[in-house]
């Protein structure tokens, strides 16, 4: 038996100001779309040029209110091959929300609140 990670699902309130942050900072492109037929929800797929693994973008027409990301400790990792040209271009945007120097890794914050690691390819 093998299991495959294939994807991570983020809610997020504003589905079409996600896609852009996520398209503009980290160069992901959606690959596919499923909307409910009573238009409840729409799911976005979201992948990099490898395309082997997924962030699943939820939109649920019924929610107002921002989600509580508790202490938000979990958090999705990406590894760059051009560490200082993603860290000016996070730093252009105003994403990045902590740095950790001693380890050469930072953090950049979506507008759900969600934090991205950013890692130099080694």
């Amino acid at each position: 038996m093998q299991f495959k990670i294939i994807h991570t699902n983020l809610n997020v309130l504003n589905l079409e100001k996600s896609i852009l942050f996520y398209q503009d900072a980290l160069g992901l492109t959606e690959v596919r779309r499923i909307e409910a037929e009573d238009k409840s929800f729409t799911l976005a797929f979201l992948t990099d040029s490898v395309g082997q693994y997924q962030i699943e973008l939820t939109w649920l027409a019924d929610r107002k209110a921002p989600y509580d990301l508790g202490d938000n400790e979990t958090h999705i990792a990406f590894r760059v091959d051009e560490y200082a040209e993603a860290h000016a271009l996070h730093e252009r945007m105003g994403c990045i929300c902590f740095e950790n120097e001693g380890m050469g890794i930072y953090f950049i914050e979506d507008p759900d609140g969600y934090w991205l690691e950013i890692i130099p390819q080694r």
